[in-house]
Order: structure tokens, then sequence, then C-alpha cells
């Protein structure tokens, strides 16, 4: 192996070459196969010289790893081209359509960590993917490196008791809801049935049940994770807490989540109607929102999407009631059509006609904002986004959306009473807003998004004159150039960089994984 020898004999570059083989419990064959592999790679000996990245041969490298995948796992698990193209564009939006070398596509937490270790003992840049619902270019992709695609970690087991659910976090939420819909049992997950379980969890997770049980990372009992040297652990209240804490808001920053243990909540009958209003009514029902929000009864949820064309409101209580009386200021307001009536229906049934809405435009974006509960700030921004919207969709076609989403103070305090998370939210209620961008035409970009970037400017200008604005960025609708880590408690913020330090001392997940918000960003104020 003199090729893969570091610069000089003191370094001690090949019992590192062989720690690495016998770290991938291969076959005495498959290690032969490894060795022939780095021995026709001088560019290895690059990895053990300190050398920066720009002066090592980032492709070759990259190739090395392919290829050194394709032996540890074959072709079952490692997706070369043609097959890159086609998971390539599984992924939701085609803003993120980037082509790796290679896809790897690990079938167990084992084959996660031989993955990592290809990848941090070659340093190679690499990317993860679950659900592949993120707009964001980068996140979950990237052009010429490996792509950590954890699709086929998609198993799910129920405890005997029904109390605890375990899910992969290549699973889709409406894949768990129709698994749990036998048990009479429900978790706090996604609303959109086609998300996968990885990225939602790691940001927050809003739910149709989250003000009743809080949001999907405070009902966590468990979590698998695959560390950067590729160890396995286990971090939950009694073991690693501190990483078990990090990981419920904290984003990619710690190792790759290989399964979830839900906590399972006894709902499966529940009450929801869907309704269609003419635009002409928004600040009526934005009136409706802020005053519902108001209401002590934390089990009802309001979806409300504005368009330019309608608005589409909703409204599901987690208990078999009739038109409950919470939802009782949107009940009088005169509506176009009544697109789902009031139903008595399931969880599952609920997570069927939200996805049957998804949007079929090739391109999409989104941004967070948050503010306390405000009426009047709801109907100026509403204006703003109208106008901004209108413009948008004349010179380009694009679709925009207006999101509301209440978060009652009793989310922050189911946190606080189920171990905490790293949000570090102020114990009020508030809102976090959204708005969703579809568009078909990639020479549009940066027309669309801009117009988004100006909603989300006037809305922390307003909400600061009103003494309304909340600085907290929702991870999971955060936008590229939006920071949320940045906005979370500087207490938080410092706590998470240090769990960082000791779970991934050489800062794999900061350097070697090509994007995302990431605490190297947050740290620097990039």
């Amino acid at each position: 192996m003199a090729s893969a020898q570091p610069r000089n004999e003191t370094q001690e570059g090949v019992p590192e070459v062989r720690a690495f083989i016998t770290s991938l419990n291969l076959s005495v064959d498959e290690e032969a196969q490894v060795i022939e592999i780095l021995e026709n790679s001088p560019e290895v000996a690059s990895v053990f010289a300190n050398e920066s990245k720009k002066a090592r041969s980032l492709p070759v490298l990259v190739y090395v790893s392919c290829k050194v995948a394709r032996v540890a796992f074959g072709t079952g698990v490692l997706l070369e081209k043609p097959l890159i193209e086609k998971a390539v564009a599984e992924s939701w939006s085609q803003t993120c359509w980037e082509s790796p070398a290679c896809v790897i596509r690990p079938e167990t937490s084992t084959q996660v960590s031989q993955a990592l270790k290809i990848v941090t003992f070659l340093r190679t840049p690499f990317a993860i993917r679950s659900g592949g619902h993120s707009p964001n270019p980068g996140w979950a992709g990237l052009q010429d490196g490996v792509l950590i695609d954890l699709t086929k970690l998609n198993k799910l087991s129920i405890s005997k008791d029904y109390h605890t659910v375990s899910v992969g976090p290549g699973a889709r939420w409406g894949e768990v809801y129709q698994y749990l819909d036998p048990y009479n049992v429900t978790v706090i997950g996604g609303r959109v049935p086609q998300v996968g379980v990885g990225g939602l969890m790691l940001g927050g997770g809003i739910s149709y049940f989250t003000g009743e049980y809080g949001l999907a990372i405070d009902n966590i009992v468990n979590i698998e994770v695959v560390l950067a040297d590729g160890s396995i652990v286990n971090a939950n209240p009694r073991e690693h807490s501190d990483l078990f804490w990090a990981l419920k808001g904290g984003g990619p920053n710690f190792g790759i989540v290989t399964r979830y243990d839900l906590r399972t909540v006894p709902i499966k009958d529940i009450w929801y109607q869907m309704t269609v209003y003419g635009p002409e009514k928004a600040p009526d029902l934005l009136d409706a929102f802020a005053a519902w929000q108001g209401s002590p009864d934390t089990k009802g949820s309001v979806a409300m999407i504005a368009t330019l064309s309608s608005v589409i409101v909703g409204l599901v209580y987690i208990e078999p009631i009739e038109s409950p009386k919470v939802f009782q200021p949107f009940y009088d307001i005169p509506r176009l059509a009544t697109a789902v009536p009031s139903t008595i229906g399931t969880v599952l049934a609920l997570s069927q006609i939200s996805g049957a809405s998804a949007s079929v435009s090739a391109r999409h974006d989104y941004r967070a904002a948050s503010s306390k509960i405000d009426s009047e700030l709801y109907r100026s921004v509403y204006e703003v986004w109208k106008n901004e919207a209108a413009t948008t969709n004349e010179t380009t076609g694009a679709n925009m959306t207006f999101v509301l989403q209440h978060i009652p103070k009793n989310v922050i305090d189911k946190g606080h009473q189920n171990g905490g998370n790293s949000l570090g939210l102020e114990p009020i209620a508030q809102q976090w807003w959204t708005t969703l961008t579809d568009w078909d035409n990639p020479t549009h970009d940066d027309i669309v998004r801009g117009a988004a970037i100006a909603i989300t400017q006037k809305w922390e200008e307003l909400g600061k004159a009103r003494g309304s604005h909340l600085p907290f960025l929702y991870m999971n609708d955060a936008s590229r150039d939006q920071n949320p880590l940045n906005t979370y408690t500087s207490a938080s913020l410092q706590r998470l960089n240090a769990v960082a330090k000791k779970y991934d001392p050489h800062r794999v997940f900061q350097t070697l994984q090509n994007d995302g918000f990431l605490l190297s960003k947050a740290s620097s104020g990039n």
C-alpha cells in the first residue's frame, strides 16, 4: 500500500487505512477489493497530509468513495447512473435536482454507519435525504458528491401496549397513519402525507393535534442515531440526554437519525370540514382566526390557506363532536363552496384528504416569519402579500399562498413537560406565518423569491411597529437565505454548539455535509 503512505514516515497513515477497512466489517474478498481501490488512488494520501479542501482533488476522493461503497453495499444499495437521475427526481422541488456521483440507500443503521465511515475517512462531501420535501437547494442533495438517501429506512413497528411506535426516517407520514389506523392510535406528525418523517422531526413538526399535545419533537421517547465516527447510540432522557435535547429542533448537526420511537396518542375518530371562501372574505377570516386563537380550547386546529382566487379553511377537532363551538367565529362568514362537509372521520381519512391538494408545479420555495397574535398585523401583511402575489403572478405565473399557523402557549408548556427542546420558544401564544410559492420556469427563480423576501421583510417591519414581532423562525418553513438557528436563544445556541462539539469533535457535519441549517453558519452569523 505504498501509494496510501502519509507524506512522512512519522505519521501513521497505513494503520489508519487498515483500521478504516476493518471497521467496515467486510469479507476477506471485499477487504482485498477495497485495498486495491485505495492502492490505486494516490489521492487518498492527501487525506492524512492535513491538506486543505482546495488542495485535495475532491472528484477523485468522491470517485473512490463510490467505488468503496460499491464493494461494501453492492448494487442493491448503491445507485449509480442511470438510476441516479430517477432518484434525484424524487425530490419535491426541481430547485433541488442536483446529480450526485452516487446514491447510497442504506437499509439498516449498520449500513448508515458504514456509509458515514466511508465519506468521513475519505473527506467526501455528502448530503442526507429523508423524504426530499425541502425546497432549499443543497439541503438534501448535492452535485458530484455522495447522497445518503434514507428512503429504505422506512420500517414501522408498534409496542405490545400500543403506547410507542418505532418509525424509520425514510417513511412518509401517510404510511405512518395508515399503519396506526387499525390500532386506534396516532402520533403527532406531519399534516401532509407525502412529507418524509426524518426532516420534519429534526425541525420541530406541526401536527393537527399540536395545540393539545405539543410539537412532534416533544412526543419522541427515544432516537437511534449514527454519530460522525460511525457509532450507533440511543438518545433519550436516560442515555445521551444532551444529544436527545439537541436533536429535538437542532437540525442536521449531530448525526444521522435511523429510528424515532414516538409516543402514540389515543385518537382515531375526529371531526373536520373544509370550506372555500372568496378572496374578499380574507379580512373577516383573519379576524376569525385571531378570535379563535384567543380560546383556551386547545383541541382544535385551523388550516387557513389564502390564494389570489380563494381562501380555503380546514377545521379539525380531535374529538368526534359535530361543529365544535370553538370554531364559532368562522361559521357565520358566507362561503363559496363546501369542499369537505362536516364529517366525523378518522385521522387516516383526514391525511388522505390533505394529500389530495398537494402542489403539482415544478419549483417550490417557502419562507418563515413569526409574531404575537394580532389581527391588525395579519390584515396589514395580507394586503402586502396580495399586492406582491398579484404582481408576481402577472409577470411569472407563480402562485403564492398566505398561511397562518397557531402555536398556543400550551405547545411551549408541553415542550417543557416532556423534557424540553432546543427551540427556546417564548412562553406565549404566537403564530408562525409561511408562504408557499410554486412556479415552473427556472428563469423566474430570482423574481419569485424576491417577492417572498419582500413580504417577510414587511412582516418584520410592521410587526416591530406594532410591538408584535417575534424573531423566531420555524426551521421547517425557512428558506435558504434565512437562518433559523440564529433566532434561537443565545443559551440554546451555545448549548447546541457544545453538544455538536462533544459528539462530532472533527466537525464532520459542519464541513463535509453539503449544506443545510448548520451550526457553523449560525455561530458565524452568516
